[in-house]
């Protein structure tokens, strides 16, 4: 065969492979267009809806605070714990009461609930620290006094991160959640529910059900409680946020046997959810199914996972840090909807669902970090306020809700 011959040959062999090269390019640029369109698809116009705010406390970082009626006058007053201290502050002037002082400035609840503990008809409070213990404090009656009587509720459980009272066992008492994200201590990797004893003043602890035992690694964060699967029970879903935690990023529930002291049956919702913290249960398009609404307050971002199959649906692919979450149904038109402040983004926004799960996002409050935010009447005017623990702001705030009565 000919020099020349030969020369053709591999010139129209290199052309072919240039022009298939060409096509993968033009394929690869197609798909990078599709996809950058359904980025585009996804993101979400945040209004500026801003709402009054009010200035509860300042100086000193806190992860928690909780709002009730403590001093009995029927105003909301809230309790915050920084610097080593829990603190009291009474509406509607939040004068500062000191209710307790723990070991050092460091020993500070990382989240905290509302209960009446010994059933006397006023609120206590339920702190938790980390790598130290879960606490009660009793309310004398007369809150304004100083200080309340501390009580312990376990002392051997130490990564915790989160606490939520609920009726585990359908009792018609409330219950308290408790996590362990460490290696040591009681229960570790693991979720637990606990029972009050019969008299929680005198008891050294509380009665502990371990329902995840060791199947809950990877930093678990925050509880979700109510009937994923219809059977009349109330089931349990966790975020686990990854980082510095093997075996994290993911979201899943927890199924309550017809025996909750038993083992639960874990069930993943979604895997690969990076910084995965918050998901709460409910049916969020109004079909009559369970569905599930997340943050990645680790990470960025809302959404929510549709049932039975929880198909993924974007709602805020951007937002920085919303390390809290409340799903509840703010503007009180049937459906629910969710609140959050990010911690790095610094924006208290809330997500107006139209019922069928499609969002539009309200910001109130810019400027403003937090680590928790708690949904409620803060004033008495019978709409939804937010409360919120601000971490990295240093404060704690609440936003007064304009909607009309």
């Amino acid at each position: 065969m000919s020099t020349n011959r030969i020369g053709l040959i591999h010139k129209t062999i290199m052309n072919r492979k240039l022009s298939i090269l060409a096509r993968l390019c033009m394929i690869g640029a197609v798909l990078a267009t599709a996809s950058l369109a359904h980025a585009q698809t996804t993101e979400i116009k945040r209004l500026d809806d801003p709402w009054k705010k009010h200035l509860v406390a300042q100086g000193f970082q806190n992860s928690t605070a909780v709002g009730a009626d403590f001093t009995g006058d029927g105003r909301i007053d809230v309790i915050s714990s920084g610097g080593g201290i829990v603190r009291l502050f009474t509406a509607p002037d939040w004068k500062e009461v000191q209710l307790h002082k723990g070991p050092n400035p460091g020993w500070n609840c990382i989240h905290s609930e509302v209960m009446d503990v010994d059933a006397d008809g006023d609120p206590d409070y339920i702190g938790a620290i980390p790598n130290h213990d879960v606490f009660w404090l009793e309310n004398p009656g007369k809150a304004g006094s100083g200080t309340w009587n501390y009580h312990n509720i376990d002392q051997e459980i130490h990564g915790i991160h989160c606490t939520l009272k609920a009726d585990v066992n359908l009792d018609g008492k409330l219950d308290l959640l408790v996590n362990n994200f460490a290696a040591d201590g009681a229960a570790p990797y693991s979720l637990t529910w606990l029972e009050i004893p019969n008299n929680p003043r005198s008891a050294k602890n509380w009665i502990r059900h371990v329902f995840a035992d060791g199947d809950a690694p990877g930093g678990n964060h925050y509880f979700g409680f109510g009937d994923v699967d219809g059977d009349g029970r109330p089931d349990i879903s966790v975020g686990a946020k990854g980082e510095t935690f093997e075996n994290g990023n993911w979201f899943a529930w927890w199924k309550n046997p017809q025996d909750p002291t038993k083992a639960w049956e874990k069930r993943i919702i979604a895997a690969d959810e990076i910084g995965a913290t918050n998901i709460h249960p409910g049916d969020i398009n109004g079909d009559g199914i369970a569905d599930f609404l997340a943050s990645r307050g680790h990470g960025k971002g809302l959404a929510w996972f549709e049932g039975p199959d929880w198909k993924r649906h974007t709602i805020d692919p951007t937002l920085d840090g919303p390390h809290c979450l409340q799903v509840i149904d703010i503007d009180k038109d049937g459906d629910l909807d969710a609140a959050t402040c990010a911690k790095l983004d610094k924006l208290a926004v809330w997500y107006e669902n139209n019922g069928k799960g499609q969002f539009t996002a309200h910001v109130v409050g810019k400027d403003q970090a937090a680590y928790d935010i708690r949904v409620l009447d803060m004033d008495g005017d019978n709409d939804l306020d937010f409360l919120i623990a601000g971490q990295f702001s240093a404060n704690v705030v609440w936003y007064e809700n304009p909607a009309e009565p």
